[in-house]
């Protein structure tokens, strides 16, 4: 039987002045699940993440995590979460072992308890030469696994993560991608927000993809990906009028799904790519648009957002 860790129903998140954060969000997410929230700045990702580990109170609906109720009993929701935000929040006046170890000690755990578990997650996350450093010498990718290894210390029933390789570089990301994917196969249940779709893609179970405070779909991303009406995304850069050649693509490329101005450029969706960009080319040439630039890529993530908001995910 799947046991339901964060359960939200009609969450709402309305700030003074008016304005609508989170809209009425319904959410479950499964013990041992990756859950991501994919979206770009402003859709709503962090407020939501705020109002399940009690930073933030919600002005409507409800929410539990491992079923305690987020504004009713907000102490004992913290024993139970682990959290790493989007910024760098360790203790400056502590080195990088004792960000550890005293984690420990707030969380109720004993000296010698709280120091084995500090020693075994230095190892883990590979900082256990980095353990007596000053942690404003670290890496910026350094820092992140410390954030991630002092939220574990005390086994939280849910990890968080706040756009967590927001910054890194693109090794250092991977790095903590591997961590994640650790954690997914010992059975930690993780919410994080990103608005990286390889992220997303490659790291969670289910994504919910979010605009404007509301969950527009919410899937694994196999089946979101799947939802595009194509196998084959074409990017087509041109002179001339864009909406009237986003036009005569769909009319003319067989096998055309789908055909929009994007910005710059039209993209075009079509089922089968045999032979697909001879066919946009040629087309191009009998209505008279000159192509100065053409690329051809599976549907990702950002296509289905694209598909379900008209614009580009990191608007």
């Amino acid at each position: 039987m799947i046991e339901e860790v964060i359960r939200c129903e009609q969450l709402t998140k309305r700030y003074h002045g008016g304005v609508l954060a989170v809209d009425k969000l319904d959410m479950s997410v499964n013990h041992g699940e990756v859950f991501g929230l994919l979206g770009p700045n402003g859709a709503g990702k962090t407020t939501t993440v705020g109002m399940l580990t009690t930073l933030v109170v919600p002005t409507g609906g409800r929410a539990s995590v491992a079923g305690i109720d987020v504004v009713a009993q907000p102490s004992l929701v913290k024993r139970v979460i682990g959290m790493v935000a989007q910024s760098n929040n360790l203790d400056r006046a502590l080195n990088v072992w004792e960000n550890l170890y005293y984690h420990g000690r707030l969380f109720g755990m004993g000296a010698r308890e709280s120091r084995e578990a500090a020693d075994r997650l230095l190892v883990e996350f590979r900082l256990s030469e980095r353990a007596k450093s000053d942690v404003s010498t670290i890496s910026g990718g350094m820092a992140k696994r410390l954030q991630v290894a002092r939220a574990l210390l005390h086994r939280p029933s849910v990890l968080f993560l706040d756009e967590p390789t927001a910054g890194l570089d693109p090794q250092s990301r991977l790095a903590l991608w591997e961590i994640l994917g650790k954690l997914h196969a010992e059975g930690q249940t993780i919410l994080l927000t990103t608005h990286y779709m390889e992220e997303a893609d490659s790291v969670c179970d289910r994504v919910a993809i979010m605009d404007h405070g509301r969950f527009l779909a919410v899937d694994t991303p196999k089946a979101l990906k799947e939802s595009v009406d194509a196998d084959t995304i074409v990017t087509v850069t041109a002179t001339g009028d864009l909406d009237a050649f986003a036009q005569l693509l769909q009319r003319q490329v067989h096998g055309a799904t789908k055909s929009q101005r994007l910005d710059g450029t039209v993209q075009l969706h079509v089922k089968g790519a045999s032979g697909i960009l001879p066919r946009v080319v040629a087309v191009a040439e009998q209505g008279g648009f000159n192509i100065t630039d053409l690329s051809v890529a599976e549907p990702t993530l950002e296509t289905v957002f694209i598909n379900l908001t008209g614009k580009e995910l990191r608007d």
